[in-house]
């Protein structure tokens, strides 16, 4: 479809090596956010002001409930609810991706009026 469209093969190899040159450069911004020194325990597996579960109910892979109620189990001697530990990780996983969930979000939503 490039020739298509006019493109020679080389210019859509120069495409897609630019694209792959991108890629390490977005995992080492995510590694260079990271905390020095925190454990996986210390951040994920810690009480939170979270009081109580709420009122949503979330459906997960049966496979990822036994994996995290044995990360629980096993790692936080049962001292986090399952819950908290969820809220934990989507915590951070939006404190990591902020910025590009933003931009994303932002590219493609166009105000009605």
């Amino acid at each position: 479809m490039s020739i298509m469209a006019g493109n020679t093969k080389n210019e859509s190899q120069s495409q897609e090596h630019d694209y792959l040159k991108e890629k390490p450069g977005t995992k080492q911004k995510i590694k260079s956010k990271k905390s020095v020194g925190i454990t996986y325990a210390e951040q994920f597996l810690t009480h939170h002001t979270m009081t109580k579960r709420g009122d949503k109910s979330i459906y997960i892979r049966p496979e990822y409930h036994e994996r995290l109620s044995r990360i629980i189990h096993i790692i936080a001697e049962d001292q986090i609810p399952l819950y908290a530990y969820l809220d934990n990780i989507l915590a951070y996983h939006f404190e990591m991706f902020e910025e590009e969930i933003t931009d994303d979000f932002n590219s493609k939503y166009r105000p009605i009026f």
